[in-house]
């Protein structure tokens, strides 16, 4: 497998687990608030961050308009619809985090799952459907390259700051 479609699989695999996470807690909410708290507002900002700045970027500024570029019609339906997804999951992002704040748990907990079972549909189209396109439309240099702009991504955004994001996932066990 090409270094830089194994990089979008791993860290699908990581938001996949993060989003396991959140599902769960919803176990703690009226059990232990103080610690879905914790877990929930860690998961926030790995979304926001891990998610959003590091993975989303990566396709939308890197690989999506590579993949327009070879073939328009990509951009036109596929392309269009994960740009739409990912604007989505910033906006139930955005309204979990009000009734967190504002701490309807309940309600938070509810849109946990709606974003979850989103993102990973979302997720699995891409795994299947469009990183599979990828291997057809570019050449091993032209992915490489794509990896290479990748990590530059990566290094820019900070790649202590993201690995500590995949360390924090082993830290946030459920105790119920």
């Amino acid at each position: 497998m090409n270094n830089s479609l194994k990089t979008l699989y791993d860290e699908h695999t990581i938001i996949q687990n993060a989003l396991e996470i959140a599902k769960n807690a919803k176990n703690l909410i009226d059990k232990n608030n103080e610690e879905y708290e914790l877990i929930i507002s860690e998961l926030i900002r790995f979304f926001r961050v891990y998610s959003d700045q590091y993975h989303h970027h990566k396709e939308e500024e890197i690989l999506f308009p590579e993949m327009a570029k070879k073939n328009e019609l990509l951009a036109d339906g596929i392309l269009k619809e994960m740009f739409e997804n990912h604007e989505y999951f910033r906006e139930i992002l955005r309204a979990i985090e009000a009734d967190f704040e504002e701490q309807k748990y309940q309600e938070a907990s509810q849109k946990i799952d709606e974003y979850a079972e989103a993102l990973l549909d979302h997720i699995a189209v891409e795994n299947e459907e469009l990183f599979q396109s990828a291997y057809t439309l570019f050449t091993d240099d032209e992915l490489e390259n794509i990896y290479y702009r990748f990590m530059d991504l990566d290094r820019d955004l900070g790649e202590t700051k993201k690995k500590d994001f995949t360390d924090l996932l082993e830290t946030l066990t459920i105790n119920v």
